[in-house]
């Protein structure tokens, strides 16, 4: 053995013997003293060989024995705290990987709050604020000239990433800020970009280097669930070093190229959510997806197929950043063909959730954006056919806002496969998110900067002085300038005041008719498109003021209403026919409901029908349900019950009365003298009435039931038919919610459970919306004795189902309905066993 090595080891036990043994202040300070000399920066120093000998060997057993002599009559050996700087300057200078791990080993075996644990906590805090983290992973990096120990670096991964959940075990309320996961992880994101600069400057000096440590402390940062704290610190800074740097760019590569497989999706999603713009991320990532298979998988199937609640400024930097480089665009045209394929498959359509539909959507039309007119021409085929694939069975779809996405995707894919020919155009709604559906299908300008990133673009400088336009040329559309000699200023009426013609109406030489009969003779055969038309506009008050003749005709009435085509533009045709028919509904509800609901299961009638026929039964029942009293308001468009508040106010506003001044006078003299504890509105008391729906809820509501699952010809609910079944779902729940407190509530309530329990498992979401609200509406409308007592199994069933689409189903409509209906359950269940217990 080399006499120098001996040397150092027999400074180091005798070191170590003193420091074990000896109480003098003097001595022990000239034994650390003589120890330091082996770290370097003193005056003496020692042999490279033996001070290489003394960090390898023996520097872990110095700070362990450093440790262990820790407590307060120790430090105080030496006055003026000498011995405490002597003391840390062993942690803070000594070789970073090794003290880290001693300061961790010390404060996980101290057992409870103590003066030890909280001066190694302290101590592990300035070691953290000293940048000695950054100065670890910088001797990982660097290249290693003695054989690695691979458990040595696992162990010093877990406690570099572990530290703040190890920490708070340890100190639990004495935990030190520093160490919390929000503020530690974005300083170890400082020193994750202080190692990788030390990296560059060695390979600048022609230096070999690694950066494999400091990846897989990013991976296992990551995994952990800390991506966003450590990369909001890392990625804006490598942003700035990767710009003007192809060393940089180089090294970011292989910062991420060298992450461990497991640990690929988190880092991928965590810069992508990160990354401002599609070139940062190039800039970040290069052309790693070409070259590993993973990374390929979570760009191009994970992030767009798997996963759906991404950012749409996400979703646009990861497909721009496939279509920066011509090495990547070919997986940018394979993820479009595999986001139509999903598009446009049936089954996707009815079992993924509405916001899974919008974000592949959105995908498909920022593809498309990217793709030049020569690349679309190569898959037209295949685009055609998945688009018309798609349409097709959105159209299909009971969901208005599905069969939006497919109008808006298929206009958006016609227009760029066929530039040329006819555009196929849909009549939508303009909201918010056609809006941006259609503003995501636009190319970005080259070198368009997210509005993230930027900040708001400063207004343009005129050069030249705004031309003073006169008033009248701002106010019309007349030029500024007439030429000379013209007439304009005499022949000009711009000085006459427009006569008022608000108040005129058009005059019609068909009176209105008088009587119901006349009416429907009117709108079967008349010839006359006034007379016909002032027919339809005067039925509906007709059939309020004689009820009596309404009641002869009513079921000829409501056969006419139901098929009334429009002959001429009448405003607000299907308002009127609608209103109209509710009328005569409420007029005679027995024998028009059971014309309306016989006629739901018939031949011959259109998906529209069938649907009014539902809407009326609805609206009917509505008015049914409500006092005489409210139905006169709301049938002669009077106000809103409760707005008038005193009968004077309401005298004032018919105008039929006027006080005269002299009582106005002494009123606001009495109202002011007088002291009112309450200056409320008098709340006029509605007298209680029989409910008018209860006795003819069974019409309305059992028919609807009988057919539900017998195909015709042309009408099959069960099949293709799935909006009008939702329709009806929805309709029952309704009228079940209507006849709340009515006798008959009860076998309703039995027959839509047994009717819910047949179709449960629907796989159209609007039906199943519809089943769950006449859950609740069964809870709301049955009382609770009668639930528990008549329909237990019911209930116990209608349970476990609820809690199962409550976990499980993908539309998140639904799975809100079903854990209030759920909530309904409990709510009776308190309520039941409240009113059963003993009273005191």
């Amino acid at each position: 053995m080399d006499p120098a090595l001996s040397a150092v080891r027999l400074t180091v036990q005798e070191a170590i013997h003193t420091l074990l043994s000896s109480e003098d202040a003097g001595h022990i300070l000239s034994t650390l003293g003589t120890l330091k000399r082996y770290l370097g920066g003193t005056e003496d120093p020692v042999l490279p060989e033996e001070k290489e000998e003394f960090a390898t060997v023996h520097f872990s057993a110095v700070l362990r024995c450093l440790v262990s002599k820790l407590s307060p009559g120790w430090l105080e050996l030496s006055p003026g705290g000498q011995l405490e700087q002597l003391w840390e300057s062993f942690f803070l200078d000594g070789p970073p990987d090794q003290a880290f791990l001693v300061l961790m080993e010390a404060i996980e075996s101290t057992a409870g709050p103590s003066f030890r644990l909280m001066k190694m906590a302290q101590l592990l805090d300035t070691f953290l604020s000293t940048g000695r983290v950054a100065a670890l992973m910088e001797e990982q990096c660097r290249p290693q000239t003695k054989p690695s120990f691979p458990l040595f670096q696992e162990t010093l991964l877990s406690k570099v990433v572990g530290l703040p959940d190890l920490l708070g075990n340890c100190l639990q309320r004495d935990n030190l800020t520093q160490f919390f996961p929000q503020n530690y992880f974005p300083l170890l994101g400082q020193e994750v970009v202080q190692a990788l600069k030390a990296v560059v400057n060695f390979l600048q000096g022609g230096l070999d280097c690694s950066v494999s440590f400091v990846s897989r402390v990013l991976g296992k940062v990551c995994i952990q669930g800390r991506k966003r704290e450590i990369l909001s610190v890392l990625v804006p800074q490598l942003t700035v070093l990767t710009q003007d740097s192809c060393l940089w760019q180089r090294v970011c590569w292989c910062l991420v190229e060298q992450v461990p497989d497991r640990a690929v999706e988190a880092v991928l999603t965590g810069l992508v959510e990160a990354a401002p713009r599609p070139e940062v991320l190039s800039r970040l990532l290069g052309n790693l997806v070409v070259k590993n298979k993973k990374a390929r998988f979570v760009v191009t199937r994970k992030l767009l197929l798997l996963q759906y609640q991404h950012t749409t400024p996400m979703v646009q930097s990861l497909l721009g950043y496939l279509a920066l480089d011509s090495q990547r665009r070919p997986l940018l045209i394979q993820v479009l063909k595999e986001l139509l394929e999903t598009w446009g498959c049936s089954s996707a359509v009815r079992h993924t959730p509405l916001e899974q539909q919008c974000y592949i959507s959105k995908a498909i039309l920022v593809c498309l954006a990217h793709l030049g007119e020569p690349e679309l021409q190569d898959i037209r085929d295949e685009l055609l056919a998945s688009m018309m694939a798609g349409v097709k069975c959105r159209l299909d779809s009971s969901l208005p806002p599905v069969r939006r996405l497919g109008m808006i995707v298929a206009e958006v894919i016609s227009s760029r496969i066929h530039p040329e020919g006819p555009l196929l155009k849909f009549q939508y709604e303009d909201d918010e998110m056609s809006r941006e559906l259609l503003a995501l299908a636009t190319p970005e300008p080259a070198g368009d900067c997210s509005s993230v990133s930027r900040g708001p673009s400063p207004a343009p400088v005129d050069t030249e002085p705004p031309v003073e336009m006169p008033e009248k040329a701002m106010e019309s559309d007349v030029p500024p300038t007439q030429p000379q000699g013209s007439d304009s200023e005499l022949d000009s009426d711009d000085e006459f005041i427009p006569y008022d013609m608000s108040g005129d109406r058009e005059l019609k030489s068909s009176k209105q008719p008088l009587y119901i009969r006349d009416c429907v003779e009117a709108l079967t055969t008349s010839e006359d498109m006034e007379r016909w038309e002032a027919s339809l506009k005067g039925l509906e008050g007709l059939v309020y003021r004689s009820p009596a003749a309404t009641r002869e005709v009513s079921v000829e009435l409501a056969k006419v209403l139901l098929h009334l085509e429009e002959k001429t533009c009448v405003a607000e045709f299907e308002q009127l026919r609608q209103s109209t028919l509710v009328a005569v509904t409420v007029t005679d509800p027995e024998q028009v409901a059971k014309y309306l609901t016989s006629q739901f299961y018939g031949l011959n009638y259109s998906l529209r029908q069938r649907m009014d026929i539902l809407d009326v039964l609805v609206l009917a029942a509505q008015a049914l349900s409500r006092p005489k009293s409210l139905q006169r308001r709301s049938q002669h468009g009077s106000t809103v019950p409760g707005t008038m508040c005193s009968p004077a106010l309401a005298v004032s506003q018919t105008g039929n009365v006027a006080a005269p001044d002299w009582q106005v006078v002494v009123e606001e003299r009495i109202r002011s003298k007088t002291r009112r504890f309450s200056k409320g509105c008098p709340q006029r008391e509605l007298s209680g009435v029989p409910n008018e729906f209860s006795s003819v809820a069974g019409y309305f509501f059992f028919p609807l039931l009988q057919h539900f699952d017998r195909p015709l010809v042309t009408f099959d609910l069960l099949g293709d038919d799935q909006l009008v079944l939702g329709r009806l779902t929805h309709t029952l729940a309704s009228l079940m919610y209507l006849a709340v407190n009515t006798t008959v509530a009860v076998p309703m309530g039995k027959a839509l459970l047994e009717f819910v329990w047949a179709l449960r498992f629907h796989v159209d979401i609007y039906v199943r919306r519809g089943l769950l609200s006449a859950v609740s509406s069964v809870l709301l409308s049955v009382p609770t004795e009668r639930l528990l007592g008549d329909l237990p199994d019911e209930l116990l069933e209608a349970r476990s189902w609820l809690a199962d689409v409550a976990e499980k189903d993908v539309d998140e409509d639904c799975r809100e309905l079903a854990v209030r209906a759920l909530l309904l359950l409990e709510r009776l269940k308190d309520k039941l066993l409240s009113s059963s217990s003993p009273q005191p």
